[in-house]
């Protein structure tokens, strides 16, 4: 490893996904104007959600350094034939920021909050980063609901080489702590998620300026840093919880594990054949962590080969 279902009458009426942000947080690739975006009330916060399409339902779990937005290439090409729902998780984004509640255990239930209010039950799940681990405890705690299950590139606390995989010191972050870490990067978010986007890339160049200064602007927003280092030190409650959703048995819907060839790879596949019992591996050529970014459209046509394969 070298770097490592439909809305009530009245929540449909929203604004369009391209206008709901001020002019300085204009989407880099903005969602179509038929997704409707809503502050949904779920689990004790609330999630800013996108929501467009029309057919069986998916949900897209972002990861740290991205919000939401990131989805929007992938979003585009499934809402021909899928509901699409993309939140920004809790304290991230433009979603609220509790003061608790950064275990990956509550965020799953965020997600299962979120679908009741929707009124949508079985989804298809593709996650990255951050988004894997809530995208598990979700799928682990709700696993008639999840009929398949992509994750990208980025390991689950507590299952498989989890301990190894922390031994890396590329993944210094996962422990950078202490009460100067928010006041160290107050007014330098910038520097602090260049290291990730640049250290994480195959081709730094590709995570592009104006993708870098819409995500800096969002994760300097107050609050925001603090909620995504409470994502980090839920670590370890995260392990426990894992564990213990393992002790009732791997996953048995079908899961697709997704590496960049130069950051996870297919240790992404060996990680989660610990925790689900029908896992294909696939690797994406020329491509750090930042999928998305990186390889937008292998990892697109990846993702819907997978779930059509479930029609």
């Amino acid at each position: 490893m070298r770097r490592t279902a439909l809305l009530s009458l009245a929540l449909l009426i929203a604004t369009p996904a391209t206008t709901i942000a001020t002019s300085a947080m204009a989407q880099i690739v903005p969602f179509p104007s038929s997704f409707v975006v809503r502050d949904v009330p779920t689990n004790g916060t609330t999630l800013h959600v996108r929501m467009g399409g029309k057919g069986p339902a998916v949900v897209l779990l972002h990861g740290y350094g991205e919000t939401g937005d990131m989805w929007a290439p992938l979003a585009i090409d499934l809402m021909r034939d899928h509901t699409v729902i993309v939140p920004d998780l809790r304290g991230l984004g433009l979603s609220a920021r509790p003061a608790g509640g950064y275990d990956k255990k509550t965020q799953g239930q965020d997600i299962a909050g979120l679908l009741d209010a929707l009124r949508v039950d079985k989804v298809d799940l593709v996650t990255h980063d951050i988004g894997n681990m809530v995208g598990f405890a979700f799928a682990a705690a709700h696993r008639d609901r999840v009929k398949r299950f992509v994750l990208m590139d980025a390991p689950i606390p507590g299952v498989g080489a989890w301990d190894e995989i922390l031994k890396n010191p590329l993944l210094w972050h996962f422990r950078f702590g202490g009460p100067d870490m928010e006041r160290l990067v107050a007014g330098r978010e910038r520097i602090y998620l260049d290291r990730f986007w640049n250290e994480f890339s195959a081709t730094p160049a590709r995570f592009s300026e104006a993708s870098r200064a819409h995500y800096a602007r969002l994760y300097a927003l107050p609050g925001a840093m603090h909620a995504g280092f409470a994502q980090f030190a839920a670590f370890d409650q995260d392990v426990i919880d894992d564990r213990a959703a393992l002790a009732a048995g791997k996953l048995d819907m079908p899961v697709l594990a997704v590496g960049g060839a130069k950051s996870f790879g297919p240790t992404m596949a060996v990680v989660m054949r610990s925790a689900a019992n029908n896992v294909t591996e696939a690797v994406v050529p020329d491509s750090g962590h930042w999928l998305m970014e990186e390889q937008p459209a292998a990892t697109v046509r990846l993702v819907r080969d997978f779930l059509d394969a479930g029609k």
